[in-house]
């Protein structure tokens, strides 16, 4: 979801470094796998708006955490030329054990980038991936 929104490029640098003022920083990200029903586009503003796959088989509600700072998140960049920031995280790896993932329904269409609010519905989406087709997770 590329943005020319240099506000937004600024706040994201400054978020995902932990610098911003005043509020209050999520321990973790979550990366959440979402079916086609909705596509995660500029307007997606909560995990709600998307249909989460069904849980189980080695994927929980929320999806996979991403730890905040340098382990998870290899690169933060702030691009004033280009009015973005550049964000770029470890490999997220969901292994199916039990069943595929998901353990029932449509594969995962989408991947969503999301806070760490209790309620994952509340969750603020971030960022998102299309991942082209439906994708499932063998068992093992």
């Amino acid at each position: 979801m590329p943005q020319t929104n240099k506000g937004l490029g600024l706040l994201l640098e400054g978020m995902f470094r932990g610098q911003f003022n005043g509020g209050a920083f999520p321990t973790n990200f979550y990366v959440l796998l979402a079916t086609s029903a909705a596509a995660v586009v500029a307007d997606t503003n909560t995990a709600s708006e998307l249909t989460q796959i069904a849980t189980g088989n080695g994927y929980a509600d929320g999806g996979a955490a991403k730890a905040r700072g340098t382990t998870d998140f290899e690169a933060i960049v702030e691009d004033d030329t280009n009015d973005l920031a550049y964000v770029q995280t470890t490999d997220v790896v969901f292994t199916a054990s039990g069943g595929p993932i998901p353990a029932s329904g449509s594969g995962a269409r989408y991947s969503a980038l999301t806070d760490d609010n209790a309620t994952v519905a509340s969750r603020l989406v971030m960022g998102g991936w299309d991942l082209v087709s439906d994708r499932t997770v063998s068992d093992g």
